[in-house]
């Protein structure tokens, strides 16, 4: 009977401890959501009117919160964040400065922007698994319903490449749920920042005679590539790192 009650009493304590974690992780979740969110209100209406100081203190601001996720999330996630760093840096420059589908406030490409991404999506992470599967359904639905009402009416005809884009993301069907939150996410996120002014969407896409809203609806076509890059790459290293441990194994068992 003892020794019944002192098991009895490891698994309450091992329960007590798994709840606690639990809890914690949704604090830090629910936590970090909403420094996401004050930093896309505030921080882009500090960059639209703080002038050069003002987009500074956002990017100091950001590259804090970046580091921050990666301080508080889980450790499978920093190396995703790290990817996602580096391609978003790399598709900003490209689309932006050298092919011209959008500018920003300053002709740059601010430092916060980089960041930001990863902050995008973290909240992508974190909310995927929880919508419903209409959700998945009903988004590349609407988006669908869109190209062809733009086709038809001969505006935003950016979009639809860009949907047809987002279509092949959503072939993978691991990553559907994310790539349905990105795509409102980064639609909402461009929304928001080109009515403040922090970036404008040219009305003429270059090299491609195809005419753009700002900003296309199907921007988050770029954001669900994104995501995609940053699964093959993280698989990609994952994969090096085991085929480059095997030989060590081997070696160690002769």
């Amino acid at each position: 009977m003892a020794g019944d009650k002192g098991v009895n009493a490891k698994f309450a304590k091992v329960n007590r401890e798994n709840a606690k974690k639990g809890k914690l992780g949704k604090w830090k979740e629910s936590t970090n959501l909403s420094l996401i969110l004050v930093t896309f209100l505030f921080g882009l209406i500090i960059d639209q009117h703080g002038g050069l100081a003002g987009q500074l203190a956002l990017s100091a601001w950001a590259w804090g919160l970046f580091f921050w996720l990666l301080k508080t999330s889980p450790g499978e996630w920093r190396l995703p964040f790290y990817a996602c760093l580096v391609w978003a840096t790399a598709g900003e420059i490209f689309l932006s400065l050298v092919w011209g589908l959008y500018t920003y406030r300053l002709e740059n490409v601010p430092l916060f922007i980089p960041p930001g991404h990863v902050l995008l999506f973290y909240v992508g992470l974190v909310l995927a698994p929880r919508v419903p599967r209409v959700f998945v359904v009903l988004v590349p639905a609407a988006a669908v319903s869109y190209a062809a009402f733009a086709w038809v009416n001969g505006f935003d005809t950016v979009s639809i490449p860009l949907i047809v884009l987002f279509i092949v993301c959503m072939l993978q069907p691991e990553g559907r749920r994310l790539y349905a939150v990105m795509f409102i996410a980064a639609l909402m996120a461009e929304v928001y920042g080109t009515w403040i002014g922090n970036w404008v969407w040219h009305p003429d896409v270059p090299y491609l005679g195809l005419n753009s809203a700002n900003p296309p609806l199907a921007a988050g076509a770029f954001y669900c590539a994104l995501d995609v890059l940053v699964g093959l790459t993280v698989r990609g290293l994952l994969r090096l790192r085991r085929e480059s441990s095997l030989p060590q194994l081997t070696a160690q068992t002769t």
